[in-house]
């Protein structure tokens, strides 16, 4: 389900399964320590100041808002012309989402755009949601993916992203498993933004599990954001979701302080080390759970502000997964089958070639 109506799976061509095209996460504004620095904090990004702005995010309201509808569909237009074709757009109500919008972009570029319904963390949560039951979390999700978002009649068509923290707040329990029963009773797959904490995602998934959610529909975000260890990957896999590399563009560099805040080393690949993990994954018999995207979030992921933008995997990454050894049947699986049995509900049997101790 698009914000323009329904397509075939076999449609979705090209998908980019995380992303966000319009997005405002300034709730996570940090103030600077330092008086002298404040001016940082209101400065457009230039070039002047673009690799400042680059490590230091969350201390620039500029960067936290990208809300311009001329610039996001000049980003997914870039997308197009690459050859990309959907777009799965996860920003929360309280972030920015905006289905209309975004359902003019989609005509705009002919892309098409599928938006999610849920919540994000415990503390973009808002008080109507501290006071709803399970039951009422769960009807709004299933609302807004049967008959439209409010009153625009444009239907979600995944359930998230569904934000974990550590240790997972009694608000993001409840979401978790009203995502549950918003699946049983729509079919939509789950998103899952976990927290860094080695335990984060074997938390959610006994929530999930424990109200009835079909795991073989739950996709595990951000494993190079959360920099897991190859156990916790592989018992992700084994409880049936797919793990989603979706930081693809993004460098190495992630902000110690919200890494340590969850009990983990701040520890993320460059792209080459994604291409390698995803790679020995594959070679364990995995293929068929592996997603990859973006999570283009910032204005400094975004082509115009310096950044890799939403055809990244399909300019630079795709030659350099050529270079170590991917098959084209491979590359096809991961951009083009896999995000469309997750999105469409075919569920394939999976048969791991090798057991855990295979990859170490």
């Amino acid at each position: 389900m698009t914000v323009t109506g329904p397509v075939a799976g076999n449609d979705l061509g090209v998908v980019l399964p995380h992303e966000h095209i319009l997005i405002d996460t300034s709730s996570f504004f940090v103030p600077l320590a330092a008086e002298s620095e404040r001016h940082r904090e209101n400065e457009p990004i230039r070039l002047s100041n673009l690799s400042w702005v680059r490590y230091n995010a969350r201390h620039n309201r500029d960067c936290l808002r990208m809300l311009d509808e001329e610039q996001a569909s000049h980003e997914v237009g870039l997308f197009a012309a690459a050859g990309g074709t959907t777009i799965v757009e996860l920003t929360s109500r309280e972030m920015g989402r905006d289905p209309v919008a975004l359902a003019r972009i989609s005509r705009r570029t002919g892309v098409n755009i599928i938006i999610g319904t849920g919540y994000y963390t415990a503390g973009t949560h808002p008080r109507s949601l501290i006071l709803s039951s399970v039951e009422e979390i769960a009807a709004a999700m299933v609302g807004e993916i049967n008959d439209g978002v409010d009153a625009t009649g444009i239907r979600a068509g995944i359930i998230g992203e569904i934000g974990c923290s550590w240790p997972l707040a009694a608000g993001e329990m409840r979401v978790l498993e009203a995502a549950a029963v918003a699946q049983g009773r729509t079919g939509a797959a789950i998103t899952v933004h976990p927290s860094r904490n080695e335990a984060g995602p074997e938390d959610a998934i006994k929530v999930l599990r424990a109200a009835g959610a079909d795991l073989n529909r739950v996709v595990i975000c951000h494993m190079d954001r959360c920099g897991y260890a190859p156990e916790t990957r592989l018992n992700i896999l084994e409880a049936g979701c797919y793990v989603e590399y979706d930081l693809f563009g993004k460098e190495g560099y992630y902000p110690a302080q919200p890494a340590l805040a969850d009990g983990h080393l701040p520890d993320m690949p460059n792209d080459v080390g994604r291409i390698k993990e995803i790679a020995d994954l594959i070679d364990c018999g995995w293929a068929e759970r592996i997603l990859v995207s973006h999570d283009n979030c910032l204005k400094t992921n975004f082509s115009q502000w310096g950044g890799p933008g939403f055809a990244h995997l399909l300019e630079r990454v795709i030659p350099y997964m050529r270079v170590f050894g991917y098959s084209e049947d491979q590359i096809r699986q991961l951009m083009r089958a896999n995000p469309a049995r997750m999105l469409s509900g075919y569920n394939a049997s999976i048969n791991p070639q090798t057991k855990k101790e295979g990859l170490q």
